[in-house]
């Protein structure tokens, strides 16, 4: 008999793992939020913001999680009665769908097939036959959590081509993942929150506006309070925040903003995209079924089906207990189907490896015929290419 010291390791997309210089940060004492201390903290997290967006735009921040920055985009960008063309692959797709119907507007959905991203030849051809331009709004998911799906956001704004119609992007656990060019690409709304690649706990929501955007909030009436990013922009005018913000969150996003422009953005989408590869290389040598085609996986996370006759749960359950390792189950139509890995923000090439190496000895434990260190060994194969 022994003890077992079970070193927890969080292994699911979002909330992610903390640096610990970002909880450092955060211990920092509170400062006022109405104060000169505060303005420049506002200002330096905003202007370092703009370089991990790629875009000249104006950032707000909202206090609040992803779901309330999207329905932030919805409240001052969608109009009631206004048609909207909703681009889904999974469940956060919906719920934005979801949320500009809450506030009256006439959702069209294009959906696809789990585990298959956007087409945007679809994207293009329903957009051609929009003659009189009524479509107004684009809603696209940039990267699909539920799924672990990336959708081609450059790819479907090209699609756009001339077409008037906003198009808004949930990058949520897409920003600092994976590339995303808003000016570049022409996005007008972007979205994000911080509890994903950011690394900081939840609590902040981050929107990019164009000019573009800022003119259809003009014409858009929907009653807002808390919500109203024109708010939002005029308090940026002095450096402030309409609202009380999150002054210890806003410390911890300084900090792991200075992490990433340390790492680089380029260096920082190499590896997410390396410790993807290597999950999946482990994935197949273990006979395991991915969710996501390979022409569209998510650079963040990664959808698995356990092996035949062995629910997902179970093998959540003893990653969890018996070896502290902690993975995300499947949403709605997939729960219990799947298990999911987390893989972005601060994530290594160490904590893939350890979850790796749980996972063979889970499914062995399952009493699945594995080859232990088949697994390891093509992660450690994935990993080591130039």
């Amino acid at each position: 008999m022994f003890i077992v010291l079970k070193k927890q390791f969080l292994m699911i997309p979002g909330p992610t793992m903390v640096p610990e210089r970002v909880i450092q940060a955060m211990t920092r004492p509170v400062i006022n939020h109405r104060g000169v201390l505060f303005e420049g903290l506002l200002k330096d997290c905003t202007q370092r913001l703009k370089t991990v967006f790629q875009t000249n735009n104006d950032v707000i921040l909202f206090p609040s999680s992803g779901t309330g920055v999207m329905e932030a985009a919805i409240a001052n960008f969608v109009g009631k009665n206004e048609k909207v063309l909703a681009l889904t692959v999974g469940v956060f797709g919906e719920r934005w769908a979801e949320i500009a119907r809450r506030y009256g507007a006439d959702v069209e959905v294009v959906a696809t097939e789990v585990g298959y991203a956007i087409d945007p030849k679809v994207v293009e051809a329903r957009l051609a036959k929009d003659t009189n331009h009524e479509i107004k709004v684009i809603l696209v998911t940039h990267n699909e959590t539920s799924a672990s799906v990336t959708n081609d956001v450059q790819a479907i704004s090209a699609a756009r081509g001339s077409h008037p119609a906003l198009l808004m992007v949930d990058s949520v656990s897409g920003l600092g993942a994976m590339e995303l060019k808003t000016d570049d690409w022409n996005l007008d709304v972007v979205v994000a929150g911080s509890q994903k690649s950011l690394m900081i706990p939840p609590g902040i929501g981050v929107m990019a506006v164009s000019a573009k955007a800022w003119a259809k909030a003009d014409v858009t009436d929907n009653p807002k309070f808390y919500w109203d990013a024109k708010s939002a922009r005029k308090a940026l005018e002095k450096w402030q925040n309409p609202y009380t913000p999150p002054v210890s969150l806003l410390f911890g996003l300084q900090e792991a903003l200075k992490m990433i422009e340390e790492e680089g953005l380029a260096t920082i989408f190499v590896r997410h995209r390396k410790l993807r590869n290597c999950i999946r290389a482990a994935a197949k040598a273990l006979g395991l079924k991915l969710l996501a085609q390979d022409y569209c996986a998510s650079n963040a996370v990664t959808g698995i089906y356990p092996p035949e006759g062995v629910e997902a749960k179970k093998v959540q359950k003893i990653m969890r207990e018996t070896y502290g390792v902690t993975m995300a189950g499947g949403q709605k139509a997939l729960e219990g189907k799947i298990f999911r890995i987390g893989h972005m923000g601060y994530c290594a090439i160490s904590d893939v490896m350890v979850t790796i190496t749980m996972l063979e000895m889970t499914l062995v434990e399952l009493g699945m015929k594995v080859e232990l260190g088949a697994g390891v060994r093509a992660a450690q194969q994935e990993w080591m290419k130039a």
